[in-house]
């Protein structure tokens, strides 16, 4: 459990460090009504997961139930949307978290 919860603490910063670059570098940025219409209509993802990086940025998960494929995307504020990363294999996880008073 403690080295699932370091895992996930180190991949949330990779994501925020790769937010801040977007922001110097925006590459492979559209509106994002057009990524996530390819997203959904090409590879078959839906929204899974989200967040608030620095500056305001958005980040979201998305990936596919039936091919596990998975796309990490920041949404700038000034609108547009940055594929950061994405793979293949993806999982939903469903952890228990620890009791209240408990470290992880």
């Amino acid at each position: 459990m403690k080295t699932k919860l370091i895992k996930m603490t180190m991949g949330l910063g990779i994501m925020a460090l790769a937010a801040q670059q977007l922001q110097a570098q925006p590459r492979n940025c559209a509106p994002r009504e057009d990524v996530i219409k390819r997203l959904e209509e090409i590879y078959g993802e839906t929204r899974k997961g989200i967040g608030i990086a620095r500056r305001g940025a958005l980040m979201e998960v998305f990936a596919s139930d039936e091919t596990g494929s998975w796309t990490i995307t920041v949404t700038l504020p000034g609108g547009a949307t940055c594929l950061v990363a994405s793979g293949q294999s993806y999982e939903t996880l469903a952890d228990a978290l620890p009791a209240q008073g408990k470290d992880a």
